[in-house]
């Protein structure tokens, strides 16, 4: 059961969470036109009466980009403000997921983007470990990861999401705890909600964005975070039959965090992560605000204002 924030913002000010309410006619609702982020926030574990959010202006930015694709226009200042006064109105005192949601909230039936209503909300709720952090169980789905020529995948469209909830829950039902899609090409592209890495012989390999992935934000923090600690940093095309020989293999994203693949299929994969321990220790050390060298990757927001 989640435990969501009290407050919301919704049509442009802070309302009670159960009075942020959308009809059940919303064009949203229906066509799945809409475009989400999800950002983490923590209290300030060096100094009470404030929340540090991770990468905050990355996030705000690729929302915009986001409603770009949708034909509607949203800045990165409109996310920012209200990402603030929300947390202000909230005052958490737990670590949190951030859903901020772009969307057409038209009441009218055609499948359009044209003259078209679209609003801007954001809700939160008490988050901790999405995924264990000792490790998941993997299949490969039989669904497909779509491609960029028939979706919008440089964006979090929320239609999109329909296959990683098929994969997803093909991957529950047959005893595993996530699942990994192919391309339309063959190669590994990413899980239903997370992107993919592995190593090899040293070398911290991912699907590049040419292979239907979403440019998600943990990963290309975690590209630039092993590059800075001296790592050779490949992105290219990653097949199947890699994922069983890796000698590490992890998964990215801001709710799964950095979270190992302890099973593929039925392959009990190495318990050995050192890459991915020394990544995730620091990650960690980032967005609690303990790295002076990526200090700039976390915002600190005054609740007491």
């Amino acid at each position: 059961m989640h435990q969501f924030l009290p407050y919301a913002w919704f049509q442009g000010r802070c309302v009670p969470f159960e009075d942020a309410k959308v009809s059940v006619a919303t064009h949203a609702l229906h066509y799945g036109t809409g475009a989400f982020g999800g950002m983490r926030a923590i209290p300030d574990p060096s100094k009470p009466g404030g929340m540090l959010l991770f990468r905050a202006e990355r996030h705000a930015r690729r929302l915009s980009q986001s409603a770009r694709l949708l034909l509607a226009e949203l800045s990165e200042a409109t996310v920012m403000d209200a990402l603030v006064t929300m947390l202000r109105a909230n005052r958490p005192t737990t670590p949190i997921y951030l859903r901020p949601f772009v969307y057409t909230s038209d009441l009218g039936i055609a499948p359009r983007l044209h003259n078209i209503e679209t609003d801007f909300l954001i809700y939160g709720l008490e988050l901790g470990d999405y995924l264990s952090p000792e490790g998941v169980s993997c299949r490969i789905s039989s669904w497909t990861r779509q491609e960029d020529r028939s979706l919008p995948l440089r964006g979090k469209i929320s239609g999109a999401y329909i296959t990683s909830s098929l994969a997803k829950t093909e991957a529950v039902s047959s005893g595993f705890d996530e699942a990994l899609l192919m391309n339309t090409r063959g190669k590994v592209s990413e899980a239903s909600g997370m992107n993919l890495f592995i190593v090899r012989d040293g070398d911290l390999i991912t699907p590049g964005v040419d292979q239907d992935i979403l440019e998600g934000i943990t990963r290309a923090s975690v590209i630039e975070l092993a590059k800075s600690m001296g790592l050779n940093v490949i992105e290219r095309p990653v097949d199947k039959t890699e994922l069983f020989i890796a000698d590490e293999v992890f998964l990215t994203g801001t709710a799964a965090k950095i979270t190992p693949i302890r099973q593929l299929e039925s392959t009990v994969l190495s318990n050995q992560r050192p890459v991915m321990d020394a990544l995730r220790q620091r990650l960690i050390a980032i967005t609690e605000g303990r790295d002076e060298q990526f200090r700039h990757w976390v915002t600190r927001v005054e609740l007491d204002r």
